[in-house]
């Protein structure tokens, strides 16, 4: 296993555009704080290729939330060790917002197991709004293109300020793979089932859990399918993509986002929250897995 060989950020020589697409994978994206139900969101590469590079280039100390791998170094040439990326991905996937992650992870336990994922998804979005967090339901849709092919996804995002955190509900089982090495069984063991995270976080995770999988797929002599390649993993959290802020599926009413100042105030014009009480966990994943509630809030 070659050796780790990592760029502090002090380093202040530019990357050219193969060094980042190479780090980051397929396409940047973002979206606005100002999103009303319904409204598209198209790429936009340059505003997010400059948040995530002068991110790298700062010169604050990183913040312990992030645990500890400092999302801000580098891997360059050479492959990581493995117990390394390990150790990157526990500190990647904590949540830079606990009070966030506290309020999806209360939401959920509020859900019946009888329901279907997108109702959750609904429900905790509504609820974080119900305490003042600009939150919506994000739908991602990406065409055909070269070896991309076409999907759609769903996920929650919060927009605090001028970041934007995303929510995954069954983050851990995007990432599964037939016949898994022991590798990649304790790689996606460092995965939390509930993802709340920034993009730039989400955006390296997708990267390392996309080159084990398919290291694990060659060393088991199988073919990587098309929907677990990291450009396509990429496309459903950084995607084009439609954001509601309804709090029913398909209703009329268009709730616009609560201005940053009432954040912690309670917002108006929803519809009383259905009352829904969990006897047992939903089954997430396959093979028998029972849902954990997983954030990792160390």
């Amino acid at each position: 296993m070659a050796a780790v060989s990592v760029r502090s950020k002090q380093v202040t020589d530019p990357l050219d555009d193969r060094a980042k697409a190479r780090l980051y994978g397929y396409g940047w994206y973002s979206g606005s704080s100002s999103s009303s139900s319904g409204s598209e969101h198209e790429p936009d590469s340059e505003s997010l290729g400059r948040l995530i590079y002068s991110f790298m280039e700062d010169d604050e100390p990183p913040s312990p939330v992030n645990g500890p791998y400092d999302s801000t170094t580098m891997v360059e040439d050479g492959d990581c060790d493995d117990a390394q990326i390990v150790e990157m991905l526990k500190g990647l996937v904590q949540p830079p917002d606990r009070v966030v992650a506290s309020l999806v992870e209360r939401a959920l336990q509020s859900c019946s197991s009888h329901e279907e994922r997108s109702v959750h998804r609904r429900r905790v979005m509504t609820d974080l709004r119900q305490h003042g967090y600009n939150a919506g339901l994000c739908k991602s849709k990406w065409e055909k293109s070269g070896g991309l092919n076409a999907g759609t996804y769903e996920y929650i995002d919060v927009i605090k300020a001028d970041q934007r955190y995303l929510i995954d509900l069954d983050f851990v089982s995007e990432f599964a793979i037939a016949r898994p090495t022991p590798y990649y069984t304790v790689v996606l063991g460092a995965l939390p089932w509930v993802f709340v995270g920034k993009v730039e976080q989400l955006k390296l995770v997708v990267r390392l859990v996309s080159d084990a999988a398919k290291k694990s797929m060659k060393a088991g002599d199988l073919h990587l399918p098309p929907w677990r390649k990291n450009r396509y993993m990429q496309a459903k959290w950084f995607g084009p993509y439609k954001r509601t802020v309804n709090p029913v599926a398909g209703g009329a009413t268009d709730v616009r986002s609560p201005p940053e100042s009432a954040q912690m105030a309670r917002s108006v014009g929803f519809a009383a929250p259905v009352a829904s009480k969990c006897r047992e966990r939903p089954p997430f994943g396959g093979g028998g897995i029972r849902h954990q509630i997983k954030i990792n809030l160390i």
